[in-house]
């Protein structure tokens, strides 16, 4: 007998983004549902970047400690190397401090330094593995894993969502539904929605169909790399190109490669090419693999439809170049969590879920772009056959194409702009005030408290507690700064937050440095860290500016 059971939303695709977005509404107080067709999370290597920003919501959860935890040693380095063969010249070693380093450099950093949670480097199946170990101890996140879901209808006043699960057939009445099944979305095709783009490039390094395989070489590190060990270890040739990605620091690797053929390759291939790169035959254990397109930069021409949207790769599909496929996943379910509480609880106006695709959208099409623009830029570096070559044309090969490796891996790795630059200006819920925001870079974050980018950060004096973040600060729904020693009168904001049910917390921040940052006055702060509105003095009408960032606007305002 079928069974049936409401509840206020339910996700669709229990990955890193359907995870997060769970732990980000339980947060907020609201439960949901998460149906995934596979029993667990993978077991297979995938991403390993987990970005500032995606840091810093992990912090926000209680989870960055134990995320920096997993993945690389403290000590290993998380840059990227490129050699001829493993067992043959150098070409360029790009290093990037371990996780080691990074907690050293944060714990002396400056009060406004802006990473407060720098980037690391942890394989999505550990990370994964973590999140829902923490989901299953949430009571409000009901986990629906080794469940497919076969059915999807929009009412006026709910979803209805069909099940198949080890327990038989079940269906799901919420009040919203979030597509996050990846790049083949049964939500998103159930909806009609299509993606936009450019698909695989026509390259052979990374282009194309490729091959992703998770390997163990247990001498890779003592043997051959040596003081060129990274966490990216890349061959290039005039023969072949592959990526062996660190897992443990030790002896397991993620293979990445478009040098075989991914639908005819077998294990005993994929051990002759390992050796082939490494120019020696040193033991290999492929542990598993799979196809894979890379150079893709797709988005969904809709993120919603009526009471049922889209995050992550249903929403977006990345080529791997600079690691921002799972990040902007991330940051969409902290953009959606607080909208969808917000509406569950009530305190949202009828188009606050609209504002969802008007933000989103635009930030999917330039980390799509940003992505491929690296992906093109590995694929034009010339591999001549002279690159192996002990002579002076070889060393002069070696030379010139040393130089484009090293300016293009240090394009993936100085991205923080991306990481942290993410705006949402000319958002219906975000009143500007007429402020000029920071240029968008893909290598720079200028912190700005004009409103509709990411409040800046601010490390707060031992009245707070010792190593105590702004972030830390803010609630669970709008944060109301006070800045400067004489701060603006926040009274009549507060009353008429109170009358519409709109979760507000006021925070002082009297010193120099927070004046630097954000201007004297008030700063009302989302609840996923992005400005909303800002004011020497206060608003002129605070219900009306409360409207408007709760989604009371106008319809024609969200068009």
């Amino acid at each position: 007998m079928e069974r049936s059971s409401t509840t206020s939303i339910v996700i669709v695709g229990g990955g890193p983004v359907g995870l997060l977005l769970a732990l980000l509404l339980d947060r907020y107080g609201v439960g949901s549902v998460v149906l995934n067709s596979g029993e667990s999370v993978p077991d297979t290597p995938r991403g390993s970047t987990h970005n500032a920003r995606t840091m810093e919501h992990y912090r926000t959860l209680g989870l960055a400690d134990r995320v920096r935890a997993l993945g690389l040693p403290a000590g290993h380095d998380a840059g990227i190397s490129f050699s001829t063969r493993y067992g043959g010249h150098g070409l360029c070693l790009l290093p990037w401090p371990g996780s080691g380093q990074v907690r050293a450099r944060t714990a002396t950093a400056d009060r406004t330094d802006q990473v407060p949670e720098p980037m690391h480097r942890a394989n999505q199946m550990y990370v994964e593995r973590l999140l829902l170990d923490h989901a299953r101890t949430r009571p409000r996140i009901t986990l629906g894993f080794g469940t497919t879901v076969t059915g999807l209808e929009q009412r006026a006043d709910r979803v209805v969502v069909s099940a198949e699960g080890p327990a038989g057939p079940r269906t799901w009445h919420a009040r919203y539904a979030v597509g996050a099944d990846g790049g083949r979305s049964f939500v998103r095709r159930r909806l009609g929605i299509s993606y936009s783009g450019q698909g695989a490039l026509d390259q052979d390094v990374l282009g194309r169909r490729s091959t992703a395989a998770h390997l163990r070489v247990p001498t890779l590190y003592g043997e051959f790399l040596g003081d060129r060990a990274a966490w990216s270890n890349w061959v290039f040739n005039g023969e072949l190109a592959l990526n062996l990605i660190a897992l443990n620091g030790v002896d397991e690797f993620f293979l990445l490669t478009s040098s075989v053929d991914p639908d005819t390759v077998d294990a005993p291939e994929l051990v002759r090419l390992v050796r082939r790169a490494a120019g020696a035959d040193l033991p290999v254990e492929v542990l598993g693999h799979r196809p894979w397109t890379a150079g893709a930069a797709l988005v969904a021409e809709r993120f919603s439809d009526g009471r049922v949207l889209l995050a992550g790769d249903a929403a977006h599909l990345f080529t791997p170049h600079g690691g921002f496929g799972m990040n902007t996943g991330v940051d969409d379910a902290a953009n959606l969590a607080w909208k969808l509480a917000a509406a569950v609880q009530g305190w949202a106006g009828p188009r606050l879920l609209d504002s969802y695709e008007a933000e989103r959208r635009p930030v999917a099409l330039r980390n799509t772009a940003a992505a491929r623009e690296l992906a093109v830029g590995l694929g034009a570096i010339e591999r001549p056959a002279a690159l192996e070559d002990n002579s002076a044309e070889g060393r002069a090969a070696r030379e010139k194409t040393g130089l484009a490796l090293a300016e293009y891996g240090q394009r993936t790795l100085d991205t923080l702009g991306v990481q942290l630059g993410a705006r949402y200006d000319g958002s219906p819920v975000i009143d500007a005030g007429g402020g000029t925001p920071p240029p968008d870079a893909f290598t720079s974050y200028t912190p700005s408290a004009v409103p509709g980018g990411r409040a800046p950060h601010l490390w707060l004096d031992d009245v707070h507690g010792p190593g105590s973040s702004l972030f830390d600060r803010l609630g669970t729904g709008f944060t109301l700064l006070r800045v400067g020693d004489r701060a603006a009168d926040s009274g009549a904001l507060a009353r008429a937050a109170r009358d519409r049910g709109v979760p507000l917390t006021r925070l002082d921040l009297p010193d120099g440095a927070a004046r630097e940052l954000y201007g004297p006055g008030l700063v009302l702060v989302r609840p996923d860290g992005h400005v909303a509105w800002r004011g020497a003095r206060p608003p002129a009408d605070p219900g009306a500016l409360l409207d408007r960032v709760t989604g009371h606007g106008r319809r024609e305002a969200f068009r």
